[in-house]
């Protein structure tokens, strides 16, 4: 075997440039299979951290019910809202819940001497900085005296303390917030982007503040803490049993885990990996076809050779053995080269485009590597069967 080994190493080399543009269709399959799925397994990593980073064991409430036995939504005026109460309700009576934070979202506009911008705007309780995980920097965070008393309170985003301060202190300033006058009583730490997101433009007052400057006693959502990780299952059933009881014994809102969102993210960009990758491998095929087409014309040029060896006692199965190690050889050096150049590129992409989150997998070099060999196996097949069964006497007559 070492012999044949050697000999097909032998012949590849006497023909560098042409081996070298066959491999080429190998290393660009081999190299975009890498480079796609680093980066579909890199995106599913982020999507984890970013959720994970949101808090623990959280599970989210939203008003409505998701139906999907086909009947027809239910009408707005019939759906009942989420209240301020509800969560209240909760955080006393679900002993499997930690703690209970409503959240109403709006938007207003923000001014500040001559400086205006636009800004989203959450009103939330005391209990928010923990269940969200965001915390003050500097100042306080809303109190739950603020959201009895309804006190103009406003805590601001890294980003909003930038555009409407500057450098300027913003600690106890007053801010105008859509014709309301605020006193700013915290900096939120730093963020950045989460999931597209921009954490640090967001600014947060009282909830029922909130609910006074937008007109309404409704919640957006409620975020809910299970106790533990093993009791998220039976904090979600408690939290079903106890809203629909306020509810009218109806069902009438959504909860989901933050295990079951992440789960489903995870189907979804794991779908769109495979597919992804599935696409790039079609080079791989076409690398293939390329490493058929030159191993047959391998076969034409060295017809009198084949009829030589077999004139000499080679086997059938010596010279099939040949053709195939020559192509399988020139298969995976393609797929080693490409691995390298698809895994390098990965890796350097984060140094250029900080943002974009890479993560090159064990088993995407493993399946395009080994389906890299394959593809050498199977173009090859053919070839060095029309090789193996040459007749000699004319295979020493070819000129």
């Amino acid at each position: 075997m070492l012999d044949i080994v050697l000999m097909s190493l032998e012949s590849i080399m006497a023909n560098k440039i042409r081996s070298f543009l066959t491999m080429l269709g190998v290393v660009i399959g081999v190299a975009s299979v890498i480079l796609l799925t680093s980066l579909g397994e890199g995106t599913k990593m982020y999507v984890q951290q970013q959720l994970m980073g949101i808090g623990t064991n959280l599970l989210i409430i939203t008003p409505g019910k998701t139906e999907t036995t086909g009947h027809a939504p239910p009408q707005s005026a019939t759906t009942r809202k989420l209240t301020y109460d509800d969560a209240m309700f909760l955080k006393r009576n679900a002993f499997t819940v930690k703690d209970v934070a409503p959240i109403l979202v709006g938007t207003g506009k923000i001014k500040h001497q001559n400086r205006t911008r636009n800004a989203l705007v959450l009103g939330v309780t005391g209990s928010f900085e923990n269940v969200r995980n965001l915390h003050v920097e500097i100042g306080s965070f809303i109190t739950e005296e603020d959201v009895e008393f309804h006190r103009k309170s406003v805590v601001i985003g890294r980003t909003v303390k930038k555009e409407i301060f500057g450098d300027e202190n913003p600690m106890g300033k007053m801010i105008w917030l859509s014709g309301m006058k605020f006193r700013v009583v915290g900096i939120m730490e730093k963020k950045g982007l989460s999931l597209g997101f921009d954490i640090d433009d967001l600014i947060f007052i009282p909830i029922k503040t909130a609910q006074d400057l937008f007109d309404t006693d409704k919640m957006t959502e409620m975020l809910a803490e299970a106790v533990n990780a093993e009791m998220v299952d039976s904090a979600k059933e408690e939290i079903i049993r106890l809203l629909k009881k306020r509810h009218d014994n109806k069902e009438d809102f959504s909860v989901v885990t933050q295990a079951s969102l992440l789960s489903t993210l995870n189907t979804i960009l794991s779908v769109l990996t495979y597919v992804v990758g599935a696409i790039a491998g079609i080079s791989l095929v076409v690398g293939g076809i390329g490493i058929m087409n030159i191993m047959l014309v391998s076969v034409q040029e060295r017809t009198r050779e084949i009829g030589i060896r077999k004139a000499i006692g080679a086997q059938n199965r010596d010279i099939l053995k040949q053709f195939l190690v020559e192509s399988t050889i020139v298969s995976a050096f393609g797929g080693g080269i490409g691995i390298i150049a698809g895994a390098g590129i990965a890796v350097s992409i984060p140094f250029f485009f900080p943002v974009v989150p890479v993560k090159v997998s064990l088993w995407s070099i493993l399946v395009a590597f080994s389906f890299s060999g394959a593809v050498g196996v199977f173009f090859g097949a053919f070839p060095a069967q029309k090789a193996a069964r040459l007749n000699p006497i004319d295979a020493l007559r070819y000129e």
